[in-house]
């Protein structure tokens, strides 16, 4: 099984309302967003897929955040709370409908980190 790991950052604001301490206020990040691809065949140029494509389609779903105040941001997060965990898993569901993601290579995960020492991942259960 080959693994590659993409990084990409934004900038953005949010607040988690109903959260008892500081986050309930307006604050922001600088995320950062690793996307994690597995597969067991390579290409003719011996490359699973190639890093660069796949940082380019992660970082068009994070144009669309970049600099934003996140929970204005609907319905994205469906009316959820614009917390590390959710956006981790609107990142994996919009990235994972894109075509690079060819038979025998999947998404296999997100890590949104929003501080240096803080990150969830997201990845689907297996059925």
């Amino acid at each position: 099984m080959f693994r590659i790991q993409v990084k990409e950052e934004f900038e953005a604001a949010h607040r988690i309302e109903g959260y008892p301490g500081k986050c309930s206020r307006l604050h922001g990040h600088s995320w950062t967003v690793e996307a994690v691809v597995v597969g067991k065949k390579l290409d003719e140029l011996g490359m699973l897929v190639d890093f660069k494509l796949v940082r380019k389609e992660l970082k068009e779903i994070l144009d669309r955040m970049d600099h934003q105040y996140l929970n204005e941001m609907q319905p994205f997060l469906d009316g959820c709370n614009p917390t590390a965990e959710n956006m981790a898993k609107y990142v994996y569901e919009e990235l994972a409908k894109n075509d690079i993601f060819r038979e025998g290579i999947g998404l296999q995960s997100i890590c949104v980190w929003e501080s240096p020492h803080s990150c969830v991942s997201y990845e689907p259960d297996e059925e």
